[in-house]
């Protein structure tokens, strides 16, 4: 096969050269409406083609290589002094495999323990290209089952305005459970 990003001859879908040329994370931080922590590992723009791919059969691929580049790096230096756990957000099964499960899996450490199912969204409306007002008008109405973890991890692709893991947030406070932080691949400028 040839790879996505220089067309040569590869192994993998990008190769070992790509990956490490282009595909570096860099941690960018904002905080979002709910006073947390969300940290991305690349601007939008850097990576948008490989993005795109996320509801196709290749997305599998690509986004099992960035959680390996990004997530599980993350996951080999994180150190914290009690168990916490990382929740994917609204990781439903679609075109075969949940791009957010396939990011928060590459977090599993002696530290953070993943589980996927525990914060889905009642509102299945896209929020792909829509503005602000629509992320507000449109609320995803979360609902979050239990975790054992006092202190939680919240595991999403892409942020924008934020309003998706703020809403998440929320949930989780409402259940008298702390958001540590929120992990995000990409985050748009």
């Amino acid at each position: 096969m040839r790879c996505m990003l220089c067309e040569r001859l590869s192994l993998s879908h990008l190769c070992i050269s790509c990956q490490e040329s282009y595909l570096t994370p860099s941690l960018h931080t904002k905080t979002i409406a709910s006073h947390v922590k969300v940290h991305a590992f690349y601007n939008y723009s850097d990576i948008e083609a490989l993005l795109h791919t996320k509801h196709t059969p290749l997305g599998f691929y690509i986004y099992s290589i960035l959680a390996r580049l990004a997530f599980k790096t993350f996951a080999e230096h994180f150190v914290w002094e009690m168990p916490v756990a990382s929740l994917s957000i609204d990781d439903h099964t679609r075109s075969g495999y949940s791009h957010t499960a396939i990011l928060n899996r590459a977090l599993h450490n002696k530290t953070i323990q993943p589980y996927y199912g525990k914060m889905r969204a009642q509102n299945r409306v896209s929020y792909s290209g829509k503005s602000h007002a629509f992320r507000l008008n449109n609320p995803r109405d979360f609902t979050f089952l239990h975790v054992n973890e006092q202190q939680i991890i919240l595991v999403d692709d892409i942020v924008t305005t934020g309003t998706t893991l703020s809403e998440a947030a929320h949930c989780i406070y409402k259940a008298e459970k702390e958001v540590l932080f929120c992990l995000a691949l990409a985050h748009v400028e």
